[in-house]
Formats: structure tokens, C-alpha cells, sequence
């Protein structure tokens, strides 16, 4: 009987933790008052009541690597099926560049030390490990966590722990030091809201559009939704493991090639995702209506729901022994990566976006060191009715974002293929490609910026 109990007994176990974690985050007044997630708050409980420290919860480390990869591609497709308005604007699109400019900053700091530590310390190490960095402060632990486990599946000693861990490190760079940053800059930059209206103690309510399903119809809402995540889930997975077996009589690059596809698998369903999205409103634009059609307000929960639990997956299957190793490296590029990105965004956003500097700074800083959420939550500090541009900036530039990260997703692949090959020069080409990548970015971006004043 218990065997069949054990492949969701950590599921069960992550359940406990956050319900207690969001009664805590609840009750005591510190932690309502302090900008940290949740979720957050359940993993680090999880971390303390596993295997690692106290050992009260057994929890299965492997299955909990396995909870934090699935969860993020249900997520990611979930927020991808969704319909929105995307505007056309100079705005949107200076964003996206900005956000994928973040992440460039943070790889070239991370794979920079790196090197340099492999070259005169630590010559068994893998450079590419400093790409985790943009990975865990600016993409997120199931992205690191996905990416590390593959790079471990090529003979990187630790690779999703290490994602996980920087990560975790993240978080504490949006929370802590956030807060911290959020007073400092509110002598030095002035944002004054906007003199509006606004209703006291008003609820955001996502609006239902009229010919979605019904809520007496035979299949309920939630099935649907998440059936039609299913599909999706299971296209991807023919797609990715259908490429791996194709790529492999390649040789070493095609194996390496193949492991990479798994790895990504979170943007390959969220391709799909947005194609499905695509034809419906093509459908929908020629007068073509289906029984049944993605619900923005549920697909939007299911997200949350699966991102909540990826994140307190990640923290609770960091190891410590495993870190341990890899002590000094990651707190050299985690602190170095945390002082950059505060330095970058403090620079460049007032150039970009002058008229709402501050809760852009902080919009930025804390989506690129945590998620969107604990970006949001410092916005709030400074603008609690949300009436600068910051929520389109970040929101919406996380979309045209994907377009202009393309190319970084490309420069990740180059040091694994080196390191399996056995041929460093490939690092050498990966940093010229991320300063050149940069340089690219930037002088796009502020280009754009003098064309619009």
C-alpha cells in the first residue's frame, strides 16, 4: 500500500508546508509586513524541516527535482494560452529589450568570474556554471533547475542543485536588500502619484468573457483548462524526446544538442501554447467559434498554483552538502551578480524611463533577482495604486522579452558544447558573444530612446 502512496507523498508534504507557511505569513506581523512570497516562505520551511537539517519530513529529493521541471512548464504554458492585448508601444518594446539586457549583464558577471576562478583556483569546474546566474536571479529556479539537471546529464558535478541554490540566493537579493534599496532610493528619486480617483479596498477582478463555458456545462471550466494544458504537454514531449532520438546518431554534439531540447522544454510548450492561441483568435476573427475556449481568469490560477509550488519545491531540494564545494564561487558571483543589477538598473532605467524612475527601478530589480511577484511587491511600496507604467513595463515586456532572449538561449549552449568536446576556446567565444551581444542591446535600446525624446 505504501508504494502506492510514494510519487505524491511529496506533493502532500509541499501542500503541508505551504498551508502553514501561508498561516504564518498571515499571523505574524513581521512576515505580513515584510515583501516575501509565500511560496518562498514554504521552501525555506521545507528546507529546515528535510532531509538536509532536521530531518522531521523525508522528502525524496529526486522527486522533488521532477515537481520543480514539470510544474514550470505547466506554468509557462498556462500564462502562454492566455489572450491579451499586447500594445505596439516604444514602451513595451524598450522593456523587453531592457529585461533581456539584465539577463546579459548578469551572464557576463557570472561566466566572467567564473572563468577566472576555473583558470587560476579551480581548474576541475565547469566555466558555464556563471550562466546560472541570469538563469536563477533572472529567470527563475525551475529554468536553472531545468537547465543545471542537463548539464549534469553531460558530466557537470551538481548543476541543478547549484541553479537552485542561486536561486534561493536570488530571492534573498529581491527581499532583504530590496527593501533595503527601496529606501535608499526614495531620497534620491521622487515619484508622486498620480492625482486619481481610486476606490479604498478594491478587489482586482479578472472579467469572464460571455461565450466562455458555462458553468453548468457538462465539462467543468477547471477540466478543460487543464486538459488543454495536457495536450499541449504531451505534443512537447513528443517533440523534444522525438528530436533527441533524431540528434543522437549526430554523435557528442547531437547528444549534447538532444539533452539541451529537454531542458528547454518550458519554451518549446509555451511556443506551442502561444500557436494554439493563435489559430483560436484567427478562428475567432473569421467568425469561428468553439464550444470550448481557453479562460484567461483560470488559466491565470493554474499558473500561480504551479509556480507557488515550483518555487517551494526549489528551495526545499537545495543541498547543502552538495553547495559546499562550490561555496566561495557562488558567493562571489551571487554577491557580484546582486551589486551589478542594482548599478545597471539604477543607470539605465531613468534614461528610459524618466517620468516613473523609481517603481521601474524597483519593478526591474526585484523581477530580476526574483520573480514578477517580488518585483510587484516592491512597486507597491512606492506606488500602491499601481498608476505608473511599471505593470505594462513588466507584465507586458516579459512578451516581447522572448523575442529579443532568443538569441541568449543560443549563447547558453555554447560552453556545454565546449566542455563536452573538450575544446575551452569555446568559452572564449561565449564571452565575446555575450559583450557583444550586450553592446548590441544597449546601443539598440538607447538608440531607440533618443529617437522617441
Amino acid at each position: 500500500m505504501i508504494g502506492t502512496w510514494n510519487f505524491v507523498m511529496d506533493f502532500i508534504f509541499l501542500s503541508v508546508i505551504l498551508a502553514i507557511a501561508t498561516v504564518l505569513k498571515t499571523r505574524i506581523p513581521y512576515l505580513s509586513k515584510v515583501i516575501i512570497p509565500t511560496s518562498m516562505i514554504a521552501g525555506f520551511l521545507g528546507l529546515l524541516l528535510g532531509t538536509e537539517f532536521l530531518g522531521i519530513i523525508p522528502f525524496n529529493q529526486d522527486m522533488l527535482g521532477n515537481l520543480v521541471y514539470h510544474f514550470m512548464a505547466i506554468g509557462f504554458i498556462a500564462i502562454s494560452l492566455k489572450e491579451r492585448n499586447i500594445a505596439n508601444s516604444p514602451a513595451i518594446m524598450n522593456a523587453g529589450i531592457l529585461i533581456v539586457s539584465g539577463y546579459v549583464i548578469q551572464g557576463i558577471v557570472g561566466f566572467g568570474i567564473f572563468l577566472f576562478l576555473v583558470h587560476l583556483f579551480f581548474p576541475d569546474f565547469f566555466p558555464g556554471i556563471g550562466l546560472l546566474l541570469p538563469l536563477g536571479f533572472g529567470q527563475g529556479p525551475g529554468q536553472a533547475y531545468s537547465i543545471g539537471t542537463q548539464w549534469e546529464a553531460l558530466g557537470v558535478t551538481g548543476g541543478g542543485n547549484l541553479g537552485l541554490t542561486i536561486a534561493g540566493i536570488g530571492f534573498i537579493w529581491a527581499t532583504v536588500i530590496g527593501i533595503i534599496m527601496m529606501n535608499l532610493l526614495a531620497k534620491r528619486f521622487s515619484f508622486q502619484s498620480k492625482d486619481m480617483p481610486v476606490k479604498e479596498n478594491t478587489k482586482l477582478i479578472e472579467k469572464i468573457e460571455p461565450d466562455e463555458i458555462p458553468l453548468g456545462d457538462a465539462s467543468d471550466k477547471l477540466t478543460f483548462q487543464i486538459a488543454l494544458i495536457g495536450t499541449i504537454y504531451f505534443i512537447t514531449y513528443l517533440t523534444i524526446y522525438g528530436l533527441n532520438d533524431l540528434l543522437q546518431p549526430i554523435g557528442t554534439f547531437g547528444e549534447t544538442l538532444g539533452q539541451l531540447l529537454i531542458g528547454f522544454h518550458f519554451i518549446i510548450g509555451s511556443l506551442y501554447a502561444v500557436l494554439f492561441r493563435m489559430i483560436l483568435n484567427k478562428l475567432k476573427g473569421k467568425g469561428i467559434k468553439l464550444e470550448h475556449t481557453p479562460n484567461n481568469y483560470l488559466l491565470q490560477r493554474i499558473a500561480g498554483f504551479s509556480f507557488d509550488y515550483m518555487i517551494a519545491a526549489a528551495i526545499t531540494a537545495i543541498s547543502i552538502y552538495t553547495l559546499q564545494d562550490y561555496f566561495v564561487p557562488v558567493l562571489l558571483i551571487t554577491t557580484a551578480g546582486g551589486l551589478v543589477t542594482i548599478l545597471f538598473f539604477v543607470w539605465i532605467i531613468p534614461k528610459v524611463f524618466p517620468a516613473d524612475a523609481l517603481p521601474n527601478i524597483l519593478g526591474f530589480y526585484g523581477m530580476q533577482t526574483g520573480t514578477i511577484s517580488t518585483g510587484m511587491a516592491l512597486v507597491k511600496a512606492v506606488d500602491p495604486k499601481f498608476q505608473s507604467n511599471t505593470t505594462d513595463n513588466l507584465v507586458m515586456g516579459s512578451g516581447t522579452a522572448l523575442l529579443f532572449g532568443f538569441p541568449l538561449l543560443l549563447i547558453l549552449n555554447i560552453p556545454i558544447v565546449g566542455y563536452v568536446q573538450d575544446r575551452p576556446i569555446m568559452y572564449l567565444y561565449t564571452m565575446i558573444a555575450l559583450v557583444f551581444y550586450f553592446a548590441v542591446l544597449l546601443a539598440g535600446l538607447l538608440w531607440r530612446v533618443r529617437k522617441s525624446n
